[in-house]
Formats: C-alpha cells, sequence, structure tokens
C-alpha cells in the first residue's frame, strides 16, 4: 500500500485535511491530495492563468483510464499558474524569476496519456519510478515552501 495523505498550506502553516475535505481559508492557499504514492492533486488559489487543479505522478484520466475521471490537464497552463501562486506566496518577483519557476514546475507535473501507450513496468512514462510523495516533497521546496512532516521522511 502507498501513502495518502491530505494537506492545507494556508497562512504559513500546514494542516492535515480530510480527503475531500474543501480548502475554506483565505487565499492563498495551496491543497495537496496524495492518493496511494501514485497521484497528487494540487488545488491552488488563486488559480492566475492556471485551471487551479495540477497533478504529480499520474493525472486521474491515465491512472483510471477514464478520460471522465478528470478534465484535460494543460502541463503549461497549470505551470503558469503555479508560478504565479508562487510569486503572490513570495510577496512578488520578476518575469524573469517567474518564467525560470514555471520551467522548473513544468518538470514536476503529470500529463494526460494514453493508456496504451503505457508500459506496466514502470510507474511513470518517463521512467522515473519515484514515489509521487517524493516529488510532492521537491515540488514544495521548489515553491519555497515547508514540507509536511509525514512527507519529511
Amino acid at each position: 500500500m502507498g501513502f495518502f495523505g491530505t494537506y492545507l498550506f494556508a497562512e504559513g502553516r500546514w494542516t492535515a485535511q480530510a480527503p475531500g475535505q474543501q480548502a475554506t481559508s483565505p487565499e492563498p492557499w495551496l491543497l495537496v491530495d496524495i492518493h496511494d504514492s501514485d497521484i497528487a492533486t494540487l488545488t491552488y488559489r488563486p488559480a492566475g492563468p492556471g485551471s487551479g487543479v495540477a497533478y504529480l505522478g499520474y493525472t486521474p484520466r491515465t491512472y483510471f483510464e477514464s478520460p471522465d475521471a478528470s478534465a484535460p490537464t494543460d502541463v503549461v497552463r497549470e505551470a503558469a499558474g503555479l508560478s504565479e501562486w508562487w510569486a503572490q506566496h513570495r510577496g512578488g518577483s520578476s518575469d524573469t524569476e517567474r518564467s525560470a519557476k514555471e520551467g522548473e514546475i513544468t518538470t514536476f507535473l503529470a500529463e494526460d496519456l494514453d493508456p496504451a501507450d503505457m508500459d506496466d513496468d514502470d510507474d511513470d512514462d518517463d521512467g522515473d519510478d519515484t514515489f509521487v510523495d517524493v516529488k510532492t516533497a521537491r515540488l514544495l521546496t521548489a515553491l519555497d515552501l515547508p514540507v509536511p512532516d509525514d512527507l519529511s521522511r
């Protein structure tokens, strides 16, 4: 069995959340929901140019092999949204800093894959078999956030 955990970063700290619980904190906030070390759903507000939802590991559409499992994913759009969120969290940044952060964030995000193209022997399309909880901790560090204790192992 993989790792499960849901955490909300708001007002400068992490709090554990129940899976499916909606954030009620003032913006900006980031909600991380890790499912079985395979999918991490990042919901963030304000969304900026993004939809407000990004994934690490697999997208639900890929993982559950169903186009109805989630909306189509646009990695570039979500990286832009998360870089705007990061800039707001920091209190601002230059266009150059935001662009560099956007490129870094892009490397973490999952995109929709055709299940027929997936190799059952690999955990990820790129051959990276790092658990999504580890990837989540790395992304949070890239966003200049502390890592929840459960992910710091």
